[in-house]
């Protein structure tokens, strides 16, 4: 069987224009499934955050840590309803550029592989209509009784997403030749030395620096520009 050549997409930052983790922490306070006090424990980072001074990780981490403290004893099923309000709300909110360009590589039949450290709960939704052929994110254990543990499945593996490449280009009979990859931070390194066309959308500044020593495309997307730098 002939292989197909693969298109690796981040998907937060570099489809989606913020975190569906993010949104789904928000979601999950409205909802009362976690305490409203939740959102003090990453305000200030995300105010520093706005106001640029300070970073994104630092914001992100605070909202994976109160993800990951409030998350065990949920229900499935009331953690799935949220990842489905996340997705009908913001299914719209992408970046034009990468939407563009998922559409250009189905149309060559290129394999499109999401690999993201979002919950692979809500990612599967989000992506689904994208047209995405496979979704790597992160799986949470569930209980017996259908509850969240807070663990998180072979996190070890989800961890470097280049593992993620290898076992899918190994799984889904794909070829690195002539692949695409496209992401946002320097997370995303390890698949985009990887492919044979990395791409650094919106990168941040790690990311941007490795790009430029390495001569990586740098594509930024503002308002309705789409440049090249």
């Amino acid at each position: 069987m002939k292989k197909r050549k693969v298109a690796i997409f981040d998907i937060d930052g570099t489809i989606f224009r913020s975190s569906l983790l993010i949104e789904l922490v928000e979601v999950m306070i409205e909802n009362k499934l976690f305490d409203f006090s939740a959102r003090k424990e990453y305000e200030m980072e995300e105010n520093e955050w706005l106001d640029r001074r300070g970073d994104y990780e630092s914001y992100i981490n605070a909202v994976v840590q109160v993800f990951m403290k409030n998350i065990k004893g949920i229900a499935y099923e009331d953690f799935d309803r949220a990842a489905k309000i996340v997705i009908e709300r913001y299914k719209n909110r992408t970046y034009r550029y990468t939407r563009d360009l998922i559409s250009k590589l189905k149309k060559k039949k290129y394999f499109i592989l999401a690999i993201s450290q979002s919950p692979k709960g809500i990612l599967d939704g989000f992506c689904e209509k994208l047209g995405f052929d496979k979704v790597y994110g992160r799986f949470y254990e569930t209980d017996s009784a259908g509850k969240l543990t807070g663990n998180v499945i072979s996190e070890e593996l989800i961890k470097d997403k280049a593992n993620i490449v290898k076992r899918a280009v190994e799984k889904e009979n794909l070829t690195l030749e002539n692949s695409v990859g496209v992401g946002d931070t320097e997370g995303d390194i390890s698949f985009l030395e990887m492919v044979a066309e990395p791409i650094c959308f919106n990168p941040n500044s790690k990311l941007y620096l490795r790009a430029k020593k390495k001569g990586w495309r740098v594509i930024v997307e503002r308002k309705d520009v789409v440049y090249e730098m």
